[in-house]
């Protein structure tokens, strides 16, 4: 409730998300990608269909591209959406993970010995933590860092199955640049804590051979496939100001705490007194290494970096390892109260939540059961198009995944980053559509269906509206349906 106030009053209505800016319409966002993933699992799933595919998105030009995103929590996704709906089953999937998080982090840090009062301060401080909130408002690395310390606390238990489960699914889930630090740090903890090589081998081959089919089938064959540029990792490179700044920056956002490093430094102090050298280096180099490479492009170390580093070419945003260093500094924070008074530990429970809390969450409009796109799922299935036409990796494509949770048919269009080359071809002849103008790419591909969004045209192409409608009623599409500012079209043959 702490993480996601003031939105949480608005949680049987709104989308917990970062997003806010409403135009009649679902407010775009990854909340609606990463939920539209975890839906479609169960979707797939309930109809005996290849749960791992994606049928929808890109289609007819590219064959269905895996589903990475839902591998991981589309199971028990699958329930809370039959039975909460849309809005509510990503609203109780979003307070779930905190749970998960700080639980998972306190069993651990109990493993290691540590009091409960300690233990529970540096779960609060690892859910809590601002970047790993900021990165679960919408994005999958905020829930999917749970599991980091769910594979330290099986590699603690001497469980190697569980072990190898829990940090396979990091990059199983998409996460691969989040696993470039996880699972080296999984490897040496293992050997931290005296564990060897029957604990640690089996989740570290699991995990590269994750990370060698998301490569494979998500990142061969799209644009970014030889890595991104130093121009574009410059975009996304946090600031040293960035660390003690509470002011949100979107992706470059990294606040740490005031009073939390502090009582991780006191932490590593502790421990190098106790002369536990090997778990204070682990805990230190697990803060500073991401620490270090979320500064991207500002230090001149970067550049070499990406030659050393195997596939960090491919990170677009270099500060996705800090879930790692937020987990670092919640276990230091334990250690710095391991003999503390009762009293002390209560006080600074208090304290840590207030230091690491943050406003990030706002209540996005949702628009759940429209009804020209449930007009849309009762009609035959055609093809449908999506108006105004954005290019697969613009997140204003959220929207429409979105909708088609409820349409449920294929669609030349989609969004993802890492979109194939063919898809951003179709979507750029496509746009011809946006503002009144044609191509026979629409008949090729059998498009039957087009629905407008007039929330998108007032935002972005205001003038475009009325041609866009006048050329699909000259080109025979008629309308179907209106809900709000949506309205569906459907192509009636010549005659009617």
């Amino acid at each position: 409730m702490l993480a996601t106030w003031p939105a949480i009053e608005h949680v049987g209505s709104h989308f917990l998300a970062a997003a806010h800016e409403s135009s009649g319409e679902a407010v775009p966002g990854d909340h609606l990608q990463t939920g539209w993933s975890l839906w479609l699992f169960g979707h797939q799933l309930g109809h005996a269909r290849a749960f791992w595919l994606d049928p929808y998105s890109f289609q007819p030009e590219i064959a269905p591209r895996v589903n990475f995103q839902g591998l991981v929590f589309g199971l028990p996704y699958w329930p809370l959406f039959a039975v909460l709906g849309a809005v509510l089953a990503w609203n109780a999937f979003t307070l779930l993970t905190y749970v998960a998080a700080g639980g998972a982090t306190y069993a651990w840090l109990r493993a290691l010995d540590l009091p409960r009062g300690a233990a529970l301060v540096g779960g609060l401080a690892f859910t809590l933590a601002p970047y790993r909130v900021a990165q679960s408002t919408g994005h999958l690395l905020g829930p999917i860092s749970l599991f980091l310390p769910l594979a330290l606390l099986a590699i603690e238990k001497r469980r190697a199955a569980l072990a190898a489960a829990a940090i396979t699914a990091i990059p199983l889930s998409g996460q691969v640049n989040l696993a470039l630090g996880a699972v080296p740090l999984f490897f040496a903890y293992a050997f931290v804590r005296g564990r060897g090589l029957r604990d640690a081998v089996p989740g570290t081959l699991a995990s590269l051979i994750a990370a060698a089919l998301v490569h494979s089938y998500a990142i061969r064959g799209s644009l970014h496939e030889h890595g991104r540029s130093l121009a574009e990792v410059g975009r996304y490179s946090a600031d040293w100001i960035g660390f003690v700044s509470r002011h949100p920056s979107g992706e470059t956002f990294v606040f740490l705490g005031w009073l939390t490093p502090l009582l991780a430094l006191a932490g590593l102090v502790l421990l190098v007194g106790a002369r536990r050298y090997a778990l204070a280096a682990l805990l230190g180099v697990a803060v500073v290494v991401p620490c270090v490479l979320a500064l991207g492009t500002r230090l001149p170390t970067y550049r070499l970096a990406r030659h050393v580093v195997p596939s960090l070419d491919l990170a677009r945003v270099p500060e996705r390892l800090l879930p790692i260093a937020c987990l670092a500094l919640a276990a230091l924070v334990a250690f710095a109260l391991a003999r503390a008074q009762p009293w002390l530990v209560a006080a600074t429970l208090l304290l840590v939540a207030a230091d690491l809390h943050v406003t990030l969450y706002h209540a996005a409009a949702a628009d759940e059961g429209n009804r020209a796109y449930q007009a849309l799922h009762r009609a035959p299935p055609r093809l449908l198009l999506d108006l105004p036409v954005f290019l697969p990796d613009v997140a204003l494509n959220s929207a429409y995944l979105y909708y088609d949770m409820t349409a449920r048919r294929e669609r030349p269009t989609g969004y993802s980053t890492l979109a194939p080359r063919p898809a951003f071809r179709t979507a750029r002849t496509l746009r011809a559509l946006d503002c009144g103008g044609w191509t026979p790419l629409v008949g090729r591909l059998g498009i039957e269906y087009v629905t407008i969004h007039g929330g998108m045209y007032a935002r972005f192409l205001p003038r475009c509206l009325e041609p866009a409608r006048a050329a699909l009623l000259a080109h025979g599409f008629r309308p179907l349906a209106v809900d709000g500012r949506v309205t569906a079209y459907v192509l009636k043959p010549t005659g009617q």
